[in-house]
C-alpha cells in the first residue's frame, strides 16, 4: 500500500470521497458499539457462575484458622485467601494482606493512609508543600484520577519498549524529595501491553530515592493474563528484587481478582515488607474488623489453588484471544503500509494502544462516535486528560460480541483514514 504522504492532493480528495461514501453507509445503520472501558463479557463472567454455588445454607463456613467467616476476626485475611492470593503475586504468604473487593480501592486507600498519617512515621504529605508522583505513559487513567484526586503533581515519563525511561526515573527519583511515588502496570501495561524487561526490573530494585518515604505502586493488574499457551511475558518479582538490592521497603505490589472472578465482586491483595505491613495494620484495625471473608472462602474453595486459577484463566483467553486478534488483524490489513497509524501487538492484559498521526486521536474518536463506536476519550491515558500529542487511543477489545468488534473495528479504520486524510491534506494546502 502506499503512504497517504505520497499520495497527491487529486488522489488524497478522490480517496476522502469514496471513504466517506462507506462512512455514510455504515452510520446509516445507526449502530450503538462500546469499545470505552476494559470489561469483562458476558461469556467471561459466565465462567465464573460455579463460585456461586460454592457455598450454601449447609456449607461448612470455618476457615483454616477456625474462624466462623460469618463472624468477625481475621483482619488481613483468611489463610486459605492468602495462599492463593500470594501464590498469584509469587510472594510468601506473609508478606500479604487480603483487602476488599478492589485493587483500585486498596490503592487509593494506599495514598489516602499517605496523605492523612504519612509513611512508615515519616511526614504526612498533606503537611507537606508540595508532593509529586511520576506516571508513565500512555497509562492507566484511574492511577492518574486518583493522584490528581488528591492534588498530588503528576510528572509524565515515557513508556519504551522495555517499561519507563529509567534514565529519567533515576534521575529524578534521586534528585528531588518531593517525588514519592511512581504508577506502573509492569505486565501488559495498560494500554500498550508491554511487560517491563528484566534490565527496568532491576533499576527500578536499584533506585536510590531523595524522599525516604519514595514507594513504587506496583499494580500487577494482568500477572495471569496471558492471550497465548505459547507465548507469554515474564515479569521479574519486584519485591524479592527489592530486598536484594537493600531497599525493601520501597514497594507496594497490588493483584486482585476483577478480571478473574467477577469485577466488583472480587478479592484485592496488597504485597509489601514485613515493615510496610506492620504500618499498614496499625491503621487497618482502626478502619476495619476485617473485610469478606465468605467472599475470601467461596474464591479459594472455587479455584483451590493456583493451578485452578491458571487453569481457568485459559478459558479467559479462549475467549479474548479471538477478539485481540480480530481488531490487530483489521488494522494490519487495513492500515499497514499506510503510515498513519502504529500499533502493538500485545501477548496479555485487556487492551490495544494505537498511535495515530500527531493531532488526530480526539478527531479519530469523535468520528467514531458518530458512527456508534463509542471509545475511551482521546488523552485519558495521560496525567490530567492531556496528551501532549493527541495521539494514543485505547482500544478494549474485551466487551463486544465478535461481531459486534468486526462492525467496531472497520468503523475505527475508517475513522483512522478520514481524519488522517484531512491532516495531510492541510499540510499539503497549508
Amino acid at each position: 500500500m502506499t503512504a497517504y504522504k505520497d499520495l497527491s492532493v487529486e488522489e488524497l480528495k478522490s480517496l476522502k470521497s469514496e471513504l466517506e461514501k462507506e462512512f455514510a453507509e455504515v452510520k446509516a445503520r445507526n449502530l450503538k458499539l462500546d469499545m470505552s472501558r476494559g470489561k469483562p463479557s458476558q461469556a467471561q463472567l459466565d465462567l465464573s457462575m460455579g463460585m456461586m454455588d460454592v457455598l450454601s445454607s449447609k456449607a461448612n463456613l470455618y476457615c483454616e484458622e477456625g474462624v466462623d467467616c460469618r463472624n468477625y476476626g481475621v483482619l488481613d485475611g483468611i489463610r486459605e485467601a492468602k495462599r492463593l492470593l500470594s501464590d498469584m503475586s509469587e510472594v510468601p504468604k506473609e508478606n500479604i494482606v487480603i483487602f476488599g473487593n478492589s485493587s483500585l480501592n486498596l490503592m487509593y486507600d494506599t495514598v489516602a493512609r499517605s496523605m492523612t498519617h504519612g509513611v512508615m512515621g515519616s511526614t504526612p504529605w498533606c503537611k507537606l508543600d508540595k508532593v509529586k508522583f511520576l506516571c508513565p505513559v500512555p497509562g492507566y487513567d484511574r492511577h492518574f484520577a486518583i493522584t490528581e484526586h488528591f492534588g498530588i503533581e503528576m510528572i509524565n515519563v515515557p513508556m519504551t519498549d522495555e517499561g519507563p525511561d529509567m534514565d529519567m526515573v533515576e534521575e529524578l527519583v534521586s534528585s528531588d524529595e518531593s517525588i514519592k511515588g511512581i504508577w506502573c502496570v509492569p505486565k501488559y501495561s495498560n494500554p500498550q501491553g508491554i511487560t517491563y524487561s528484566d534490565r527496568t526490573v532491576r533499576r527500578f530494585a536499584r533506585l536510590k530515592p531523595a524522599a525516604k518515604d519514595f514507594r513504587i505502586y506496583w499494580d500487577n493488574a494482568y500477572c495471569i493474563h496471558h492471550l497465548y499457551e505459547d507465548k507469554q511475558d515474564y515479569l521479574i518479582e519486584i519485591l524479592m528484587a527489592c530486598k536484594q538490592e537493600g531497599n525493601p521497603d520501597m514497594v507496594y505490589k497490588f493483584c486482585s481478582t476483577s478480571k478473574v472472578s467477577f469485577p466488583g465482586s472480587g478479592i484485592a491483595a496488597i504485597a509489601a515488607s514485613t515493615a510496610n505491613l506492620e504500618a499498614i495494620r496499625k491503621q487497618m484495625q482502626i478502619q476495619t474488623i476485617g473485610h469478606d471473608k465468605l467472599n475470601q472462602l467461596r474464591h479459594a474453595r472455587f479455584y483451590g489453588n493456583i493451578h485452578g486459577m491458571v487453569q481457568h484463566m485459559r478459558k479467559h483467553a479462549e475467549i479474548l484471544r479471538p477478539k485481540f486478534e480480530a481488531v490487530l488483524d483489521c488494522l494490519e490489513k487495513e492500515l499497514k503500509g499506510l503510515e498513519i497509524g502504529s500499533w502493538i501487538r500485545p501477548r496479555g492484559g485487556y487492551f490495544i494502544s494505537f498511535d495515530s498521526l500527531e493531532g488526530c486521536a480526539k478527531a479519530i474518536v469523535a468520528k467514531a462516535k458518530e458512527a456508534g463506536v463509542v471509545m475511551t476519550p482521546a488523552g485519558a491515558t495521560f496525567p490530567y486528560g492531556k496528551d501532549p500529542k493527541d495521539s494514543n487511543i485505547r482500544i478494549a477489545p474485551s466487551f463486544p460480541t465478535p461481531e459486534e468488534l468486526a462492525e467496531a473495528a472497520k468503523i475505527f479504520v475508517l475513522s483512522v483514514k478520514l481524519v488522517s486524510i484531512d491532516k495531510i491534506l492541510g499540510e499539503k494546502n497549508g
